[in-house]
């Protein structure tokens, strides 16, 4: 596993790009190791903080995910020979001739056109003709003329094994989403006249109809939870879907923040939809659900946030130890509200596609007991 480095170059390489196979220069200086596995700390913010390599022969290497390291870099000497190149193991733009002329004056070439290995007097009558090609003579002076020094290796990065695209719905998704009748604030005020005994929905609306400003955090989650107030309490699936695609064609801004309430009204519409038969409606909800998840186009950072994205998908936050306190204490509007977010949390987890801990089969069951608990 280790190696002397005292005739090797290097060259530097991000400790977030390492790979299992990769050989690095160990901190010592002096010797090499090849890498067996790699894993990535995150943050509490989610970002990629220490890069832990596990070394083929035991050992393991905690990196600050940005810092460089030092890895060997290819050498010309290593490519494989003339010979293997005419053979077709190289094309003739990546080939480099080797070999020098030995006692009786002879040297193996590789020609442009791929053909067999020449005589240096042959070689020497070809240079003038192909001196605009990528190939170069290495230690051969017979002709007269200086000889030409082979150019420096170029490592090229290897591509990343996925590429992150964009993926969004279509505009004929977006069709299928309708248009509102009237402004935001006449939605609101109809769904308002529609519930008049409705507490919940009276508060909310009181704030809406006096303007809707998307920019706005507080008024983004308004609405969101007057969307989750009809559909969970009054059970009106047509009013709900009618206030939350007030949220839905808003697109991801970036901020986390208000983000959060668009998300939550997708996944309460993608749910009723599907609730409702309406079941290529609920797949363009979750399209735009995911869309923010790809629209990283650096692979590496696209790598980390997929895999954190999943760890949170995988361990999502239940709300089990409050909803637990809340019974414990006989506080049942307490427990109402916990469940309310988790039911929230379960309905995210449904239109993001589930998770790898719990089936579809498994969230509809959670979902369906949540509902009761909180209506009733």
């Amino acid at each position: 596993m280790n190696h002397p480095a005292a005739a090797k170059t290097f060259r530097e390489q991000q400790a977030g790009s390492l790979r299992a196979g990769d050989h690095l220069l160990l901190p010592d200086g002096q010797r090499t190791a090849e890498i067996h596995s790699v894993e990535v700390e995150t943050d509490d913010f989610g970002s990629p903080a220490i890069v832990l390599a596990t070394l083929t022969g035991g050992g393991t290497l905690r990196i600050a995910a940005g810092s460089s390291v030092r890895i060997p870099a290819p050498a010309v000497d290593h490519l494989p020979s003339a010979a293997a190149a005419s053979n077709g193991a190289l094309k003739p733009a990546a080939a480099v001739e080797q070999g020098a002329a030995d006692s009786a004056g002879t040297a193996d070439t590789q020609t442009p056109d791929g053909t067999a290995p020449r005589s240096a007097a042959s070689t020497s009558d070809a240079r003038g003709s192909d001196a605009g090609t990528p190939f170069s003579v290495v230690g051969n002076e017979t002709a007269g003329e200086p000889a030409r020094t082979a150019p420096a290796a170029v490592v090229v990065p290897p591509l990343p094994s996925t590429t992150p695209v964009v993926i969004g719905p279509s505009a004929e998704d977006l069709a299928l989403i309708p248009e509102p009748s009237g402004t935001p604030e006449s939605v609101v005020e109809a769904v308002a006249e529609a519930h008049p005994d409705s507490v919940g929905v009276q508060l909310l609306a009181d704030k809406l109809v006096k303007g809707i400003n998307t920019k706005s955090g507080s008024c983004l989650k308004d609405l969101s939870d007057l969307a989750h107030e009809l559909f969970i309490m009054l059970k009106d699936a047509e009013a709900s879907l009618s206030v939350a695609d007030l949220l839905n064609v808003l697109p991801f801004d970036g901020n986390p923040g208000r983000w959060a309430s668009v998300e939550a009204s997708l996944a309460l519409s993608s749910y009723v939809c599907r609730q409702t038969g309406h079941k290529d409606r609920a797949a363009v909800y979750e399209k735009l659900l995911r869309a923010p998840d790809n629209q990283e186009t650096d692979p590496f950072k696209a790598r980390m946030q997929a895999r954190v994205r999943q760890r949170s998908l995988n361990e999502p936050n239940l709300y089990d130890k409050e909803i637990f306190r809340s019974i414990d204490n006989s506080n049942h509007e307490a427990e109402k509200e916990w469940r309310r977010l988790r039911l929230e949390s379960l309905l995210f987890l449904r239109a993001h596609g589930g998770s790898q801990t719990i089936s579809g089969s498994e969230l509809e069951r959670r979902i369906a007991n949540e509902l009761e608990s909180v209506r009733g």
